[in-house]
């Protein structure tokens, strides 16, 4: 008998949704698409769906609070139970730090910790809420589920036994670009020179401080495309001011424009201090785009022998690692090859096939 699982997902309605909602979006259409079990999305009381393509796949039942205080009610007073608008169900899949109340034995996936490792990098206010609702899932979840080693040994320091860590790996969907988008898209954002590409939320941990240092001292006939929207603690208009227009802030762009956007790169650098996952690195390594990115977190691991890894405290090390790239195009496209093959590993299908079991597991408890 398939599992009923009540499953949060009201990051696809936050204003800068992210890799949660990415991930929260294709672990339900894996797990449906799987019939591995029955999943009744819950968030908050919201007006209207989020926009594309943050739907979620799967039917979302609305609890009575809006976002604030449902958060701020979940977390100091422990109500109201998901099942006041999932009706009942068998598990609880909390798929972010949003930790609700454990009226069923309760999964949580851990994206990352990195508030525990560079706490200067939030907001006061976001690190209240991190904290709090770590000591809540301490307390009251029964298995955490890591996306990477890294995560795993960060939940393990932050007080999780072993014994309640499941390893479940994202995966990537992306299909080839064609040469007709990379021109479409070139054509639209006027990317008339090679270009570095990054993308992601612009804050403080994805270390753009960093890369724009790098750039400046990279000798190399190649313009940088910065592609996200705005996060948080983190104004990089006077890094790219100087640089005049080799940079290129295009914002947050449509879905439909990422995949090509990776595919005409030259190289996709994403030097960040601390990641839990990655899905830039797989998104630019499906379009056999070489990869720059960071040793010491989850993108080395992603990464492997398919990449090339920098120490992203020293931007001489980042622009070194770009100019690998840039300088030498049979290595490059050795890279790209090597990163196209590697990226086929990380699959949805292996997500829902492990979800499956912790959800299997967790009903056996009931």
């Amino acid at each position: 008998m398939r599992p009923k699982v009540a499953y949060t997902i009201e990051q696809c309605w936050h204003a800068v949704p992210g890799g949660t909602a990415v991930a929260g979006i294709e672990m339900a259409r894996a797990i449906t698409e799987a019939g591995l079990a029955e999943l009744v999305g819950v968030a908050a009381r919201h007006r209207r769906p989020p926009p594309e393509p943050f739907v979620p796949p799967i039917p979302v039942r609305h609890l009575a609070l809006p976002r604030i205080p449902l958060y701020e009610a979940w977390s100091r007073v422990r109500v109201p139970k998901v099942e006041r608008a999932s009706g009942p169900v068998d598990v609880i899949h909390a798929t972010t730090i949003a930790v609700p109340p454990r009226t069923r034995p309760m999964a949580l996936t851990i994206h990352d910790l990195a508030f525990v490792r560079y706490p200067e990098h939030f907001t006061a206010h976001g690190l209240r809420f991190f904290r709090r609702n770590l000591q809540l899932a301490l307390a009251d979840v029964d298995l955490v589920l890591c996306s990477s080693k890294a995560v795993w040994a960060d939940a393990e320091t932050a007080g999780f036994p072993p014994e309640r860590l499941r390893m479940v790996p994202l995966g990537v969907r992306s299909e080839a670009a064609t040469t007709t988008a990379v021109d479409r898209v070139r054509a639209t954002y006027l990317l008339e020179r090679p270009y570095i590409l990054w993308t992601g939320t612009v804050e403080p941990r994805k270390n753009l401080h960093g890369l724009l240092q790098a750039f400046r001292a990279l000798d190399a006939n190649a313009d940088l495309v910065l592609v996200g929207p705005k996060g948080w603690n983190e104004d990089i208009t006077a890094l790219i001011e100087p640089l005049g227009d080799r940079v290129k802030p295009l914002g947050f762009v449509p879905a439909g424009d990422l995949g090509p956007l990776y595919a005409g790169a030259s190289v996709f650098t994403f030097p960040s201090f601390a990641e839990g996952f990655g899905f830039p690195v797989l998104e630019a390594m499906t379009q056999g785009t070489p990869v720059v990115t960071s040793r010491g977190t989850s993108t080395e691991e992603i990464g492997g022998d398919a990449v090339v890894l920098i120490d992203p405290t020293d931007p001489g090390s980042i622009a070194k690692g770009l100019a690998k790239v840039l300088e030498n195009d049979s290595f490059a496209a050795e890279l790209g090859a090597r990163g196209k093959e590697r990226a086929a590993h990380f699959s949805w299908d292996r997500t829902a096939e492990l979800l499956g079991e912790v959800y299997q597991e967790l009903a056996e408890k009931n």
